[in-house]
Order: C-alpha cells, then sequence, then structure tokens
C-alpha cells in the first residue's frame, strides 16, 4: 500500500506508520483560541491551545520524563520548536480572513508545550498578524487540516476569547453545514492518499470564528 508522507507535524510522519490502516482523521485536536487586540483597539492576533488525543499524547512524550512522571516543558522544548517550524508549510493550520481577504499570520511566539498529569500535550503559541487590523469590519479565522489527517475541534466550553478588546467587540462561532452523502462516502483513507495537491477537504468541516466591533 502506498502511504502519504505529507503529515502537517513531523513526529506525525513516523505516527503515520504506527496507526492501523483506518479512515481520516488520524490525530484530533481540541482547540481553544484567544483573540488579542492592541491598546489601539486592532486584532494583533490569535492565541492557540492546541490539546491533542491520547494516541498522539503517548506517542509524543514516548521516552521522557522521570520516574513515570509528566514530561517537563523544558523536555517537551525541541518538540514544541520542530512542530510549530513544520507547521508554517501549512499557515500554522489558522486561515483568517477580512473583507474576503486573506490575512496572513507572522511565525509563532511564546511557544510551549506542555503535559498535564494524564500526560495529555497540549501546544501554546501566540500567532501574530502580519498587519493588525481593525475589526470594524469582521475579521474571521478557522482552524484545519486541509487535508483532514489532523481533525479540529473546537473546545465545548468557552472555545474563543477575546483579550483586551474594546467595548462592544462580539465574537461568534459559525459551524460547518453537515456533510452530504457524497461527502461522507469519500472518507475513506484511498480516498485522501490519492486527494490532488491543494485539495481542501478540511474546510468543509471548520467551524468560523468571527469577530466584530462597532
Amino acid at each position: 500500500m502506498k502511504l502519504r508522507l505529507a503529515p502537517p507535524l513531523v513526529i506525525l510522519a513516523t505516527l503515520f506508520f504506527t496507526l492501523p490502516a483506518r479512515a481520516h482523521p488520524h490525530v484530533w485536536v481540541a482547540v481553544r483560541s484567544e483573540v488579542v487586540f492592541g491598546k489601539d483597539g486592532k486584532v494583533l492576533g490569535v492565541r492557540h491551545a492546541w490539546e491533542f488525543d491520547e494516541m498522539y499524547s503517548a506517542f509524543a512524550v514516548q521516552g521522557l520524563g522521570k520516574d513515570g512522571k509528566r514530561p517537563t516543558k523544558e523536555e517537551l522544548a525541541p518538540l514544541a520548536k520542530t512542530n510549530v517550524e513544520s507547521l508554517a508549510e501549512f499557515d500554522y493550520f489558522t486561515y483568517a480572513k477580512q473583507n474576503n481577504a486573506k490575512a496572513a499570520f507572522k511565525a509563532p511566539e511564546d511557544v510551549t508545550l506542555e503535559a498535564n498529569d494524564k500526560k495529555i500535550v497540549t501546544l501554546r503559541f501566540f500567532l501574530p498578524l502580519e498587519t493588525p487590523v481593525a475589526a470594524k469590519k469582521p475579521f474571521s479565522f478557522q482552524v484545519y487540516d486541509p487535508t483532514y489527517f489532523v481533525s479540529f475541534g473546537m473546545e465545548k466550553k468557552d472555545p474563543v476569547t477575546m483579550a483586551q478588546a474594546p467595548a462592544g467587540c462580539s465574537v461568534s462561532l459559525m459551524e460547518p453545514a453537515p456533510l452530504v452523502a457524497t461527502d461522507n462516502q469519500k472518507l475513506s483513507e484511498a480516498f485522501f492518499q490519492n486527494m490532488s495537491p491543494g485539495a481542501d477537504f478540511g474546510v468543509k468541516l471548520a467551524t468560523r470564528v468571527i469577530v466584530a466591533c462597532p
């Protein structure tokens, strides 16, 4: 069987071979985001916290930690650096728009990878916009993997918050439309193995976050 070696995170390239053959996705991520405003009232960027599923977390922390304890931030720092650097090719899985135009991001800042007491890992980073934008015209973003190798889903409780937002600003979530029967039939490993370059299947399952200010 021909394997597609284009997973978004470097560590996933190895993880791909350890997983049994099954339909996409292979990794699940629970997303919590914070839209950060500057003193001038413009959106500076988005701060992410991505909590990975148990299987990915177990793979990530393998061999780390002493005496069965959870690994420290310092031990996980090299993996955090590798993961975030790898995400540059995929626009950090964060696709922002304003006035139907793409809003580009700069390299992430404040990158950390943490493991909790159950050894579930969370990747945290701030993603600054190349050019801060005023949200008087709605600013929106989605977090997803176009290939759907990784499934991103918003946390159930307080998935998106705002920091230093001007009075009257609001954030809302637009859930994706349910997949139609023909799309559900496509969710096989063979479909994704043969997906053409540039295909954008993941957007069909992505929640859109909309920020608007008076």
